[in-house]
C-alpha cells in the first residue's frame, strides 16, 4: 500500500498525513448550523495540510448533513424517484406540477425549496399521491410520459404482496448491507422472525415460511425478486419505504442488525446449507426427496421451539454467541 504523503507548509516538505474528523460551524440561509467534516493534517507536526479532492468532499458533506437536518430530500433520491416511475429529468418536473427544468437544477446541485422538496419526498413514499400528481398534470406530461409512470406505478402492486413489516424489513436489511441475493435474503428473513420470536414471544410477521429444496422461503418474497436469480437484487422501488425505518421499533431494528451483523457476512448458500442442519426445515421436508419440490409449512411454533432451545447453548443476543452457533454448523457440513 503506498504512503499518503502532501506537502507540509509547516515542516516544508513532503510528509505522511492523517485523516481526521472535526467540527465546523457553517452558515445557511441565515441560519447557523454544526457540520462534522474531513480534516487532513501532517503526521509530523500536526499542522493542517491539503490534499487533491478535500475541498469537494467536504462540500458534498455539508451539503448531505443540511438536507438532513432541514429533512430536505437528497439528490439521490430525486434520481430514485426517476427510477421508479420511468421519468426522465422534464417529465418528471412536469407530473409534479413544476417548471420544465426545475428537476435538472436541483441534479445540479441547486438546494429545493421547503415546498417543492415535500412533495418529492410525498411522491417518493406514496405511489398514489404520485398518480394523483400525474393525472393532474397529464395535459403538460404528454401520453408516452404519462403511461409509462402509471405502468410503472401499477408494477409497484407487486411489492405490496407482502405485509409492511416484511416490506419494512427487506428495505432496512437493503440500507444495511452493500449487495444481497435473494438466496440470502431468505434466510435473513427466516433468521430475523427467528430470534425475535425467541425473545419477544411473538413473530415479527405474519407472512408463513415453506420447506422449499434450498431452505426456508417466503413465497410472496420469492415472486418479488425472482427476477434477480442467484444476482444480487438492485431494485431501486425499495426507496419508497425508506423514510418510513421509523415504523421499525428499536427492538425490531436490533434484532435484524444483529442478524445482519452475523448471518448477514456468509453467502446464501452457505445459509442454505446451515438451514438444512436444523430441525425446523428438516421435519417440514420429511418423506420429501432431495430434489422434490415443496410446499410444506416450516410453522412457526416449530422455529420458535427450536430457536428457544438453541439459545440455551449460545447466546442468541449477540453477535458473538450467534458466530459460535455458526460455526458449529459449518463444522458439521464438513
Amino acid at each position: 500500500m503506498s504512503e499518503r504523503k502532501a506537502f507540509c507548509t509547516e515542516c516544508r516538505e513532503e510528509t505522511n498525513y492523517l485523516i481526521t474528523h472535526k467540527t465546523i460551524k457553517h452558515c445557511i440561509r441565515g441560519k447557523e448550523y454544526d457540520f462534522n467534516i474531513s480534516a487532513v493534517e501532517c503526521e509530523k507536526c500536526g499542522e493542517a495540510v491539503s490534499i487533491p479532492g478535500l475541498f469537494d468532499l467536504n462540500a458534498k458533506e455539508i451539503d448531505s448533513q443540511y438536507r438532513k437536518k432541514e429533512n430536505i430530500i437528497a439528490i439521490e433520491d430525486i434520481y430514485n424517484l426517476m427510477n421508479i416511475y420511468n421519468l426522465g429529468k422534464a417529465p418528471l418536473s412536469l407530473a409534479l406540477g413544476f417548471g420544465e427544468i426545475t428537476i435538472t437544477r436541483y441534479l445540479e446541485g441547486q438546494v429545493p425549496s421547503k415546498e417543492y422538496s415535500e412533495i418529492m419526498i410525498k411522491a417518493l413514499e406514496s405511489p398514489r399521491y404520485m398518480k394523483d400528481c400525474l393525472n393532474n398534470n397529464k395535459q403538460k406530461l404528454g401520453e408516452t410520459a404519462y403511461s409509462k409512470a402509471i405502468k410503472a406505478i401499477e408494477e409497484l402492486k407487486n411489492i405490496f404482496v407482502v405485509s409492511d413489516k416484511m416490506l419494512l424489513t427487506i428495505s432496512y436489511i437493503f440500507q444495511k448491507v452493500e449487495e444481497i441475493t435473494p438466496l440470502a435474503l431468505q434466510k435473513l428473513l427466516y433468521y430475523i422472525q427467528a430470534l425475535f420470536m425467541v425473545k419477544y414471544n411473538k413473530p415479527l410477521y405474519d407472512e408463513e415460511c415453506e420447506a422449499w429444496i434450498h431452505g426456508p422461503v417466503y413465497e410472496g418474497v420469492y415472486n418479488m425478486f425472482k427476477g434477480f436469480k442467484y444476482n444480487p437484487i438492485d431494485d431501486k422501488r425499495f426507496a419508497i419505504f425508506k423514510n418510513r425505518f421509523h415504523e421499525l421499533s428499536d427492538e425490531e431494528k436490533q434484532i435484524i442488525d444483529l442478524v445482519v451483523e452475523s448471518f448477514g457476512v456468509y453467502s446464501g448458500k452457505t445459509l442454505e446449507k446451515i438451514t438444512h442442519n436444523e430441525l425446523p426445515w428438516k421435519e417440514a421436508r420429511k418423506g420429501c426427496f432431495p430434489e422434490e419440490a415443496s410446499k410444506e409449512i416450516i410453522t412457526k411454533a416449530a422455529i420458535k421451539e427450536y430457536f428457544i432451545n438453541i439459545s440455551k447453548e449460545y447466546d442468541l443476543y449477540t453477535v458473538k454467541g450467534i458466530n459460535s452457533y455458526i460455526k458449529k454448523q459449518l463444522q458439521l457440513n464438513g
